[in-house]
């Protein structure tokens, strides 16, 4: 083909190449042409090394963009994977969630309270109304992805009032001590202060079955830890500024319910039913410290080990709630 004369080789490559490339081609070629004696653009003859150099580049443009494409798609799947992936996880995160929810809640109403836990349990049956009309609410004004950690770690938070519930109720758990855990909540810790980092680490230590002061010493630190986090990351000032005629006490501080309102407000979150969920969540803890603070348990006044780790297991669990909550990190996609 290319060794043919120059005139038939410039034909066949206007005839060829030009429809198929357009104006992207074309306005170079006809930068080449002359204008005659009668004042009419003539196109000028190119080489055979001109047409091959033309090709050239036509063959790079073209191989340029299939590999832009192939990698569109390969990132596109690579995204619909990873996608597939994490929906299919989250999925099976909500599904364990809800068991575990159904299977504490049916535990729960087999079961008559005991007189010292009545009002500890009323503030359980609070924690499950908040939840479902939490839940309903999500769904009637279609919470968006960023709440679907939210509302993971808020199921999780119903299922834990409930779930110490039933471990206090049952007392004929088997009493195994298998020494002490690590805390969950050291990196939260370490954000608050040291001081509060090394009153915590001293109350799990104190957290053996073997001593009958063991939860009450732990809840009272427990207690001073989420004050301490309501008091430092929502000053009364900064609340007032920001959330004016707020909910205050009788001593013109703002209450619980009003900074976790600020800590809502500070996301761009203003919903009462999420507020609603959140005071109960932090209610239902604060009647699990009164629990130990108004009488010992049972004729023994010691709890066994399973107990000791269900109420540890539902206080670090709600300090990462409210942590995340404050930090933020609860407001994105699970």
């Amino acid at each position: 083909m290319f060794k043919g004369r120059s005139g038939f080789v410039s034909h066949l490559f206007l005839l060829v190449y030009i429809p198929l490339m357009g104006d992207e081609f074309f306005m170079p070629l006809h930068r080449t042409n002359r204008v005659n004696s009668g004042g009419l653009e003539v196109a000028r003859r190119i080489s055979t090394s001109q047409f091959r150099s033309k090709l050239r580049q036509i063959e790079s443009k073209l191989r340029q963009a299939q590999t832009k494409q192939r990698q569109a798609i390969s990132n596109y799947n690579q995204a619909v994977r990873a996608y597939n992936t994490k929906a299919r996880a989250h999925n099976a995160r909500v599904r364990a969630n809800r068991e575990r929810l159904q299977r504490e809640l049916q535990k729960l109403a087999r079961s008559t309270a005991k007189p010292q836990y009545v009002t500890f349990r009323t503030s359980v049956e609070s924690v499950q109304r908040s939840y479902v009309a939490l839940e309903r609410h999500a769904d009637e004004h279609d919470f968006g992805e960023e709440f679907g950690r939210f509302l993971d770690l808020s199921e999780r938070e119903a299922a834990n009032s409930a779930s110490v519930m039933n471990a206090l109720q049952d007392e004929a758990q088997e009493d195994t001590a298998d020494g002490l855990q690590p805390s969950s909540i050291d990196h939260i810790l370490t954000e608050i202060s040291q001081d509060v980092q090394d009153r915590w680490n001293g109350a799990l230590f104190s957290l053996n079955p073997r001593n009958p002061d063991a939860a009450r010493h732990f809840c009272t630190s427990a207690r001073e830890l989420l004050t301490e986090m309501l008091e430092k990351f929502a000053q009364d000032e900064a609340v007032k500024a920001a959330l004016p005629g707020c909910e205050t006490t009788p001593q013109g501080k703002p209450t619980r319910r009003a900074k976790i309102r600020y800590f809502f407000h500070n996301h761009g979150i203003a919903d009462d039913a999420i507020t609603d969920f959140v005071e109960a969540d932090m209610e239902n803890v604060v009647q699990l410290f009164r629990v130990f603070n108004d009488g010992t348990h049972g004729s023994s006044g010691r709890f066994v080990h399973s107990q000791l780790l269900a109420i540890r297991a539902r206080v670090e669990n709600a300090v990462q709630f409210l942590w995340g909550i404050i930090s933020g990190a609860a407001f994105g996609t699970a």
